[in-house]
Parts: structure tokens; C-alpha cells; sequence
């Protein structure tokens, strides 16, 4: 797997255990984003920008935000 969506979907994982989530589940429930979509996320697999976008605005980020630090 390339290693910048390794690193994608483990940011998406801290930032969802950072407000208090345990379970993606919940998360998912929560900002209503279909449940094996956001799993998909936090894995690593196959998902779009628009599903990302969603979990930042759930965050309240800009992609600036979420991508700061993240370099190859």
C-alpha cells in the first residue's frame, strides 16, 4: 500500500479517537457518513474526496489543516 494513504487513514483514525470516539461506528452514525465508508477511510481503502471532505467538515478543518504534517 503507498504509504501516504497509510498515513491518511491513520490521521482520520487520531482525529476520531481525539473527540472522544472509541468506535468508528459511532463516528460514522453521528456525522452521517455510511458506516463501511468511513471503515474504508480509517483502512486505508478506497475512498473518495468527497467522503474525506465530509470527515474534515465534521472536524472542522480545511484540508490545509488535515494535510499540514503529512508530507511524503
Amino acid at each position: 500500500m503507498d504509504k501516504r494513504v497509510t498515513k491518511i487513514a491513520k490521521r482520520i483514525k487520531k482525529l476520531r479517537i481525539e473527540k472522544g470516539y472509541s468506535s468508528y461506528e459511532n463516528f460514522a452514525w453521528d456525522n452521517e457518513i455510511p458506516r463501511i465508508q468511513y471503515w474504508r477511510m480509517e483502512k486505508g481503502t478506497n475512498f473518495t474526496i468527497r467522503t474525506l471532505l465530509r470527515v474534515l467538515d465534521a472536524h472542522q478543518m480545511t484540508l490545509k489543516d488535515f494535510f499540514e504534517g503529512l508530507e511524503h
